[in-house]
């Protein structure tokens, strides 16, 4: 197939690597991608004595192809399959901690009802995986509201608030709740300004009329370093409850924050228009009916 020789140069940046990975000789391997510029009307793929690269109208068409190649297969399979369990795959993006503590809860319960479907999961921030979604590199993503844009559907599944995560020797270890003007004056390791995490936090405390003043001491890309901060005792870190350890720790301790309580809402995201191949609209269903508002 023309598409999947497309994928295949692209992926391995060489002719002659895709050639084997097909079992097809290199001339022949050329003539396939000849033959499918010349059904596309374009150059697609710029090849060099030093580099194989994608022509920024094969760079564009990249997402569509991969699609159509995961589309043909499911059907494929699910044709072969005799006993009528559709052996295709589900492909999504997510961001990083409900990849981790949440999607796996929901795929052991679909494979128990549906087996044998695979998943692809590309575990990213929100904005890269909202642009996954759009560019339909994936059929839908979960993320976090605060990022959300008009070419995209979010429908909400569960709430995760923000806490305090600290050391259990800090004071604040022992309280049960506090408001945040209790954090007022001490050092706090948060993420990025630039992270749909943190845009969600600022501006539920600025809808909420909140002027406080906050020390954001550190500041990190990912959740998990913010905790191997707090793990060394350089501070105290806010951040999604579905972050913080799900058992008892034996160094990190959480609270609960209030006045006001900040929650970011988990969904399904989805392009407007789009077609999700039959396994998809499986698990979507699942994810909406029997997981939302968990």
């Amino acid at each position: 197939m023309d598409l999947r020789a497309f994928l295949a140069v692209l992926e391995l940046s060489s002719f002659n690597e895709a050639a084997r990975h097909l079992n097809l000789s290199t001339p022949a391997l050329s003539r396939r991608i000849k033959a499918f510029e010349e059904a596309v009307g374009a150059q697609l793929i710029e090849r060099t004595t030093r580099r194989v690269a994608p022509t920024q109208i094969g760079r564009e068409l990249m997402p569509l192809v991969r699609r159509l190649v995961d589309e043909f297969e499911e059907s494929i399979l699910s044709i072969s399959d005799l006993r009528g369990r559709h052996r295709a795959q589900v492909t999504l993006a997510s961001v990083p901690t409900a990849a981790f503590y949440f999607l796996p809860r929901v795929i052991e319960a679909f494979n128990s009802r549906f087996p044998g479907i695979r998943f692809r999961i590309m575990d990213l921030s929100a904005n890269e995986g909202l642009d996954a979604v759009a560019n339909g590199e994936v059929e839908f993503g979960i993320n976090i509201t605060g990022a959300t844009r008009d070419d995209l559907i979010f429908t909400p599944l569960l709430e995760d608030p923000f806490v305090l995560a600290c050391r259990r020797d800090n004071p604040f270890a022992t309280a049960k709740a506090l408001p945040w003007t209790a954090l007022e004056g001490h050092p706090l390791i948060g993420v990025s300004k630039k992270s749909g995490n943190r845009a969600v936090l600022d501006q539920a405390l600025a809808a909420a009329n909140q002027q406080l003043d906050l020390n954001w001491f550190y500041e990190v890309n990912h959740l998990s370093t913010s905790l191997g901060l707090v793990e060394a005792g350089l501070g105290v870190s806010v951040l999604p409850q579905m972050a913080t350890p799900q058992r008892e720790h034996p160094l990190i301790a959480t609270v609960r924050l209030e006045k006001p309580v900040v929650s970011r809402s988990i969904g399904l995201v989805e392009r407007r228009g789009a077609k999700l191949s039959p396994s998809a609209i499986r698990f979507r269903d699942m994810l909406v009916n029997e997981w939302g508002r968990s």
